[in-house]
């Protein structure tokens, strides 16, 4: 048994990774500020006697005894990293300078949850982890994509100046239920719209694509990175390199809630990418990693989650 941090606990991908952590035998202490995390998505945890929840904003420090620290707090949606972008770069780079002194204080191993955006609009198809990205610095996205690619600068350099114990994945599309209904992602977009009878919208003509990886297989690779050995620190790519065009999910939604949505087309935001997909080799080779969850499997689970989310 470890005694486990989890930051963003409260959130989508963090009370999955409780959920699993409990199971294995762990004492967790998740950690929130509620921002974009919510206590129903940990409600079912709070009598189990090696849970505890605790309301803090990593931007600010946390003094805890902890072996291991997942970081994970951080809006990952533009509808939610947008709205405080100054908050959201806080977030990132002064919550990887919190948990990174803190790991450095307890000598604790500790992991980022990095994202596919670190390399913006590539050049390069599928992204492989060598690839240093093609980044806006001064738009729209950029509090969360600098902000992520600020944090990965800090994990390497405690890395090397203080000898840390750290581990970075860089996190692809990554769906399931516990979704924020209203957090622009485009599954629960496409889901909720369909559930509701409303037309769908596609940004751009639907041609661009993107990788979807089920929110169980994610948890899998980051329980695997993070008992992995001392000396592969990362950064591995974790996603579902099975490519979709969004005119093909939105198809596939539509066939799986029925109903009679319409697909309407919008302009495309700026600086999105129109390519996203993985290179797994590496988790493939150093985790013994791959997804196993189909996209129409995970898709019904999480199509049910939100019809029961919306009482429909």
């Amino acid at each position: 048994m470890h005694k486990v941090l989890v930051t963003g606990g409260a959130g989508f991908l963090g009370s999955h990774l409780c959920d699993r952590l409990l199971a294995d035998g762990h004492d967790v202490l998740c950690v929130d500020n509620f921002f974009t995390g919510s206590k129903r998505n940990v409600a079912h945890l709070l009598n189990h006697p090696y849970f505890e929840l605790m309301r803090h904003d990593v931007t600010f420090p946390l003094y805890v005894e902890v072996e291991r620290i997942f970081n994970l707090a951080c809006p990952a949606s533009p509808v939610h990293y947008q709205h405080d972008p100054v908050q959201t770069t806080k977030t990132s780079v002064h919550g990887a300078i919190n948990m990174l002194g803190l790991a450095k204080r307890v000598k604790a191993r500790i992991l980022q949850a990095s994202t596919s955006e670190v390399y913006g609009d590539p050049e390069v198809h599928p992204q492989r982890e060598e690839y240093w990205g093609r980044v806006n610095p001064i738009g729209f996205r950029s509090c969360y994509d600098e902000g992520k690619r600020c944090a990965e600068t800090l994990f390497f350099d405690y890395h090397r100046q203080h000898d840390l114990d750290i581990k970075v994945v860089r996190i692809f599309n990554t769906y399931g239920p516990r979704m924020h209904p209203n957090d622009g992602r485009v599954v629960s977009n496409f889901i909720v719209q369909a559930l509701k009878g409303e037309d769908i919208t596609i940004y751009g003509d639907g041609s661009q694509t993107r990788s979807f990886c089920y929110v169980d297989d994610l948890i899998e690779a980051f329980v695997r990175m993070m008992a992995s050995e001392r000396g592969f620190t990362g950064p591995v790519n974790i996603g579902n390199p099975g490519e979709f065009t969004m005119l093909a999910l939105a198809e596939k939604v539509l066939s799986l809630v029925g109903g009679k949505s319409k697909l309407v087309f919008r302009p495309l935001p700026a600086d999105d990418p129109r390519q996203r997909q993985p290179d797994i080799a590496l988790a493939q080779d150093k985790l013994g990693w791959q997804p196993k969850v189909a996209l129409e499997d995970g898709l019904k689970e999480t199509i049910a989650y939100f019809r029961q989310l919306l009482g429909g």
